[in-house]
This record gives structure tokens, sequence and C-alpha cells, in this order.
């Protein structure tokens, strides 16, 4: 029956042929989207590491000058610390959670033959009271606090991904990581760190421990965890306790919830037009199906009143018309499948197999299943060709 069926097929190779081209593309265009869309999923579901609700950041636009400023900034934190519905601050470097901002660095450890380097890892500076702001979990050894001032070694915090790629086998406290040209001496880890947000790809991330003594003009963003219910007016006595500091100095205040839509928004724009060109593409594939399993049981009344006439059955005829444009999915999928299959094996952008495979499984069924709900109509209409009436067209 199925050599039957290809051999009706290779007869009307021609339009045949364009059906598997279109097939092939929107499979291509459905694997695609269901990949992005599973990965992120994946990702939505690895923890932050961190609690954004309540915390708010301030850029400081400093006016002073370089000698004023380190003065002036601690009389800020100072101010901030008892201002009434602030509960923390903490000094930060840019690439605050949900921020557009980001640094990285290849990071290595160890020597001779058990020398190990991380991926593209994310440098974080964080002040003491960080953990405090934004809640963060220590797995293992500690935070950052007074002792780190007298280290010889800038004091790191590193997180579990980071520890995984440096010291898969032992304890990472005490041991020394190299990056940026410089030697850091771990304190901490943490169990995960991902300020690029919940659909962003989990990397290994550093975090640098920042002095109240540093000086540096990049760590004039702050991080502020106020009582849950703050509003405007907090954020009013907070921009005017600023200016009442330096009248030189400006500030923008943010809340990092804000911040997470935008970066949500942002993260959402690709899946979305994908999303657009996919759904056309399978919209004209079904049109296409419909309208030529109509055109070809228009062209076909006779051959099929004849087998009618012959004794098949209405059931052998819709089986048939089925069977057909089932293997003509069949040859577009396979195209398909040998396509993006080099994807989970390759490892294309860091994906992990499965998300690739289980997007493979979707876009297959999704597209047999449209293939399928297109040509039952078409196939019920050919089981009510009336023999003598089509054997009279002829």
């Amino acid at each position: 029956m199925i050599r039957h069926l290809i051999t009706l097929i290779w007869n009307r190779r021609r339009a045949n042929g364009l059906l598997v081209s279109e097939i092939f593309l929107a499979f291509i265009a459905v694997f695609a989207v269901t990949s992005l869309i599973m990965y992120m999923r994946q990702n939505y579901q690895t923890p932050l590491g961190f609690e954004y609700q309540d915390v708010w950041q301030i850029n400081l636009k400093q006016g002073a000058q370089s000698e004023q400023r380190y003065a002036t900034l601690q009389q800020v934190v100072q101010r901030l610390k008892a201002t009434p519905g602030v509960t923390s601050v903490a000094r930060s470097g840019e690439n605050t959670p949900f921020s557009f901002n980001n640094g990285t660095a290849k990071l290595d450890a160890g020597e001779g033959a058990n020398k190990r380097q991380s991926p593209s890892t994310d440098i974080y500076f964080a002040g003491p009271e960080l953990q405090k702001v934004l809640d963060l979990q220590i797995a293992e050894g500690r935070w950052f606090d007074r002792r780190d001032e007298a280290a010889t070694r800038r004091p790191v915090v590193i997180t579990e991904a980071t520890r995984a790629a440096l010291f898969p086998n032992e304890s990472p406290i005490g041991k020394v990581v190299r990056g940026l040209k410089e030697e850091w001496q771990v304190v901490g880890v943490t169990n995960s760190y991902r300020a690029g947000g919940e659909l962003s790809t989990p990397r290994p991330a550093i975090m640098l421990y920042v002095s109240p003594n540093d000086t540096a003009e990049a760590l004039s963003t702050l991080l502020v965890r106020v009582a849950p219910g703050s509003g405007a007016a907090l954020k009013k006595q907070i921009g005017e306790q600023i200016h009442s500091t330096s009248p030189s100095w400006t500030s923008t205040i943010v809340a990092l919830g804000e911040q997470r839509l935008a970066k949500l928004k942002m993260l959402l724009a690709l899946p979305a037009m994908l999303g657009i060109v996919c759904l056309f593409l399978t919209m004209n594939v079904a049109l296409g199906i419909f309208g030529v399993m109509w055109l070809n049981i228009s062209r076909r009344r006779v051959e099929i009143g004849l087998r009618r006439a012959i004794g098949a059955s209405a059931g052998s005829i819709s089986s048939q018309i089925l069977g057909e444009i089932l293997i003509i999915t069949t040859f577009g999928l396979l195209l398909g499948v040998l396509a993006v299959i080099q994807f989970p094996i390759l490892g294309v952008f860091s994906v992990p197999a499965s998300v690739y495979f289980l997007a493979i499984g979707l876009g297959l069924g999704l597209i047999y299943g449209l293939v399928t709900l297109c040509a039952v109509y078409p196939s019920q209409l050919a089981t009510g060709i009336r023999p003598a009436l089509s054997l009279r067209e002829e």
C-alpha cells in the first residue's frame, strides 16, 4: 500500500515538491521558536539567587571635585542609612541586577596539570552590605566583612557555577583565583547570582569585595532595600537627602522590579518576532495543504469514482488521501530533522541537547497534527463522490 502511495506521489512530484518545501520551512521555523521558548522556560525555572522586591537602585552623578568625592559619598550613604523607610544600603558597580550593563572575564585557578579555566564569567563589585540588601544565600564560607579590609589579596565570593568550573572536587575557600591580571582569594560561595534576569543564560559569576574606603568613581551606584510599600514619597525624600548633602550631585532612582520588567520585554522581543514568522509559515502550510488536496480531489474524481465502482469502501478512499499527504509530510519533516539534528550534535549556542530534542519532538507533533487536521475534511469529501456521476463526467 505504501509503495503504491509513493508511486502516486511521484507521478505528481512537481506539485508535491512545493508542498514538501513548505513543510520543511515550517518545521524549521517551529523548531527555532520551540527551542527558544523551551530554553527560556528552563532558564526561568533556575533560581535567581537574590531577592529584588523592595530594592531600589540609585545612580549618582558626582559633581564634586575628585578629592571631595569620597567624603561626599560617605555622607550620602550615612544619611540614607538614617532615613526612615531605608533598611540597608550597599555600594555596587553599574552592572546591577536587570541592568543592561555587564562585565566579563576568563578566570583560572590552580597550577600545572591542575590548572583549570572557567568559561566567560560575569564580574560584579559588592560591598559588605550587599548580602543584606539582596538577601544572598551563602552555601559555603562567609560573606564580606571588616576582616577583609586587611587582606593581602582582594577577597571574592564565587557562585556554585564558578566553583564547578574551577574547583570541582575540592573546597574553594582560601584558594586563589586569577582574573583581570590580578589574584583574588575566595572567602565564600553563594548559591547563584543571575543578574541578567530569569530569561537570561545562567553563567558563572564572581563578586569582588568593595571596601568602604574604596574611592573608585565607577562604584557610585547604590542598592537600597526599603520598607515594603514604599513609594514616591520616599524616593523624593532620598533625592532631597542627596541634593542637600551636595547640591552639585544628581541622582536617578529606579526600582529593581521596574528594571526587571524592562529586561523581560527586551528578551521576549525576539521570541515574539520569531513566533509571528512561525505562525505565518504554518498558516501558509495549512492553506497550501487544504488547497492542494481540494484541487487533487477535483482532478481525481474519475479515479476515485472508479475505485468506488470496483468495490473500494469510503474508509479506504479516506485512508488513501490521508496516507498520501502524511507521506509527503514525512518527506518534508525528514529533511527538516536532518538539518536541525546538527544543533544538539554540535552543541550550537551552548544550549543543552535535551532542549533541542524536545523541540524536535514538539515540532514533529505540531506539523503532523496540523497536516492531519487540514486533510480530514478534504478526505471526507472524497468519500462522497458517487461513481455514476464521476464516470459520466469522464
